[in-house]
């Protein structure tokens, strides 16, 4: 419905404005007649001079424009037969004029003149081109505006299964960490066991539920820290941790388990591998949108190699990039420690 009433309005305008230049045209010759009549009988003839270039543009919209975008023929047979079209067209918009236009409408007023005299031709060339010009150019830009569209959703599509896959491939990493937290409590026979294992079953589900939503509030996001930290800590004895926080709005969106491996790092590659005192110490911070997290936790050895990404640190990073449009992220390996400090601009989500 909507096609049909654009296509009617540009038709109707279309009249209208060669209705004007068709009255302009022949008022000179017609002077002896009243001016409203002079603007029925080139309303008259409008419509009646339309009918071949109606044929003519509407061929080339729905036929050779198809053959072309879908391969239906060669590009050269296409063009030949647009022209052996356009030759039909110039001859038929020759006879509307010579035998009805003129002798019909006009009563004969214009001066006889043959059927394919060379300015009545050009005339009839012009005429055409200029509508079926405008039709077709209407036509390809509209292709080409649901082309980009087309090509948007499907970029869009891709990223959004790429930042699926990303936080999938997060969660059993998150998961196989736990486990062999849980395994190891199980060969001391600790009694906080049994507690572990409901903590985890509560991130669990909010890994299966929650972390499927696009964002999350900051508040449920630091939840999420907290119930790890408080799994982990089970575990060591003489690990001491600092976590500070100062949120000026809680309810801030982020994007789920953004900051998680963070913190897994730090117990995987700090914690649990340190034979003496050690210490993981997190801050976060969030003002008018804008988040800072530190993270620093000790290491066993006094290294300052290059760092080498993991899964999640990679995963991490790749989510930043899909996600928000402005954020920092430096990791530091000093010696006996080892840092990061992530900067994001919570506004600038990019909603993928």
């Amino acid at each position: 419905m909507k096609r049909v009433l654009l296509h009617s309005t540009f038709w109707l305008v279309y009249l209208l404005q060669d209705t004007v230049l068709e009255f302009v045209w022949m008022g000179p010759a017609l002077k002896n007649i009243p001016e409203n009549v002079q603007f029925w009988l080139a309303f008259k003839a409008a419509v009646a001079a339309v009918v071949p270039k109606m044929l003519f543009t509407y061929y080339v919209l729905y036929v050779a424009i198809k053959q072309v975008i879908q391969g239906m023929l060669k590009l050269h047979l296409v063009i030949l037969q647009v022209i052996a079209a356009a030759i039909i067209t110039i001859i038929f918009y020759r006879v509307v004029f010579v035998y009805y236009i003129n002798p019909v409408i006009y009563a004969g007023v214009l001066k006889e003149r043959p059927l394919f005299h060379i300015l009545g031709v050009l005339l009839a060339v012009m005429d055409t081109g200029f509508v079926s010009g405008i039709a077709i150019t209407l036509k390809l830009l509209r292709i080409q505006l649901a082309a980009r569209e087309r090509e948007k959703n499907l970029i869009k599509e891709k990223l959004e299964a790429e930042l699926l896959f990303l936080r999938n491939q997060t969660n059993p990493h998150f998961l196989f960490n736990t486990l062999n937290n849980i395994y190891a409590l199980a060969r001391k026979r600790s009694e906080h066991t049994a507690e572990v294992v409901m903590r985890l079953s509560k991130l669990l589900r909010f890994i299966l539920y929650g972390s499927k939503r696009n964002v999350i509030t900051i508040a449920d996001e630091l939840k999420v820290l907290d119930d790890y930290i408080a799994l982990e800590k089970m575990r060591y004895e003489r690990l001491t941790i600092h976590f500070h926080r100062e949120i000026d709005d809680p309810t801030n969106k982020i994007a789920p388990l953004l900051l998680l491996p963070f913190v897994e790092n730090a117990f995987k590659h700090g914690a649990s591998e340190s034979r003496f005192d050690s210490f993981i110490r997190i801050d976060v911070q969030l003002r008018q949108g804008r988040l800072t997290f530190k993270i620093e936790n000790t290491k066993e050895d006094n290294t300052t190699a290059e760092i080498r990404d993991n899964i999640g640190l990679r995963n991490v990073r790749r989510q930043l990039e899909l996600m928000y449009n402005e954020y920092d992220l430096q990791l530091q390996n000093e010696p006996g420690t080892f840092s990061v400090q992530l900067f994001i601009n919570l506004t600038s989500y990019a909603q993928v």
